[in-house]
C-alpha cells in the first residue's frame, strides 16, 4: 500500500487523515497470471494500482485473435477508464501475464474519494495526463517503422518486461507473428 501512496504523493498533498482514509477505501488483491482484472462485454467495476505484476490490454479482432494493445507493470495503475467512469460495457481484457498484487478501488470508493478529498480530481487528473502523454510517447514511434527497430524499441523503453512477458505476447504487441520475433531475436544476437 505504501507503493500507491508514495505514487499518490508525487502528483499532489494529502495530509495524514486523507492518507488514511485513502488505504481504507483500498484493498489489496491478488490476481493470479491468466486471470482477467476486466472482461470486454462487462462493465470495468474496480481500478487498480499495481504493486507487483504485469497485465496487458487486449482485444480480440474478427479473425478471432488475441491482439495486445498494451502492457501495464509496477507502479501504473490499470482500469478501462471508460467503461469504469460512465458505467459501459468495456471493449477490452485486463488479463494478468504474471501473478500480480493489486491496490484496487471500486467505484463507489473512487468516487467517495473524490467527494471527500478537495484536491482528488486534480491528482487524478494529472496522473490520467502523464499516462496518457507517456502512452503516446511510446505508441506513436511505432507507426512507421519496420519490425526490429519495434523491438529494439520495445527493449529499450521496457527493459524489466522483456525476460517477464511471454514472446507470443510481446509479438502480438509489436504487429508481428511470434515466428517473426524470433527470427528478429536471433539476428540481433
Amino acid at each position: 500500500m505504501e507503493e500507491l501512496i508514495s505514487y499518490l504523493l508525487q502528483f499532489g498533498h494529502f495530509n495524514q487523515k486523507q492518507i488514511d482514509l485513502i488505504k481504507a477505501k483500498a484493498e489489496e488483491r491478488l490476481l493470479p497470471k491468466g486471470e482477467c482484472f476486466s472482461e470486454a462485454g462487462k462493465i470495468a467495476k474496480h481500478l487498480a494500482f499495481v504493486q507487483e505484476g504485469v497485465l496487458m490490454i487486449c482485444y480480440y479482432n474478427n479473425k478471432g485473435e488475441e491482439i495486445v494493445h498494451h502492457f501495464v507493470d509496477e507502479n501504473h495503475f490499470v482500469v478501462d477508464l471508460e467503461s469504469f467512469n460512465h458505467k459501459i460495457s468495456s471493449m477490452i481484457y485486463i488479463r494478468a501475464v504474471t501473478d500480480c498484487k493489486l491496490v484496487s478501488f471500486t467505484f463507489e470508493s473512487f468516487k467517495e474519494l473524490s467527494e471527500i478529498i478537495m484536491d482528488w480530481d486534480k491528482v487524478v487528473n494529472k496522473i490520467t495526463i502523464k499516462t496518457l502523454l507517456d502512452k503516446v510517447n511510446v505508441e506513436q514511434p511505432k507507426l512507421n517503422t519496420d519490425a526490429k527497430t519495434r523491438y529494439l524499441d520495445f527493449l529499450k523503453n521496457f527493459p524489466n518486461l522483456a525476460n517477464r512477458i511471454p514472446l507470443v505476447h510481446i509479438a502480438s504487441y509489436l504487429g508481428v507473428t511470434a515466428t517473426s520475433l524470433s527470427r528478429i531475436r536471433k539476428n540481433i544476437r
